[in-house]
């Protein structure tokens, strides 16, 4: 089953897309909304391009379990977009997972970084034998 995920946001909306059978996920990409409107345009082509069986929406909630700020905003940006995709789309908590996400840019950082040094010690070895 194809999915495909949306992190809401005024000024940006981050995408995600996914897949059941092989349960891996990756970013898709960062859309920048206009004027604090939702780039409707962009957000339907990503839905044709990938043509997920199920859509994924975060339900920003405060850490005790109640609506964030936002929330109205993000249920109308639900609401809207079952009604233009006819496509099942469900809410999942999204509490944390910002500081999940630069965490595991971090990491990843990290590990690129060390990756490539082990890379330009193999490259420096071949050039000296």
């Amino acid at each position: 089953m194809q999915i495909v995920s949306f992190d809401f946001g005024t000024k940006k909306i981050g995408v995600a897309v996914g897949q059941t059978k092989t349960k891996t996920s990756s970013p898709l990409e960062i859309i920048f909304n206009k004027n604090n409107k939702t780039n409707w345009d962009s957000i339907k082509s990503i839905i044709d391009e990938w043509r997920p069986d199920i859509i994924l929406v975060g339900k920003p909630l405060n850490m005790d379990g109640t609506d964030s700020d936002i929330m109205k905003e993000v249920d109308a940006f639900f609401k809207k977009l079952k009604k233009i995709t006819n496509i099942p789309c469900e809410y999942v908590d999204e509490r944390l997972t910002s500081f999940e996400a630069r965490q595991n840019l971090l990491e990843l950082k990290t590990q690129l970084i060390d990756a490539q040094a082990a890379k330009i010690l193999i490259d420096n070895w071949l050039s000296d034998n």
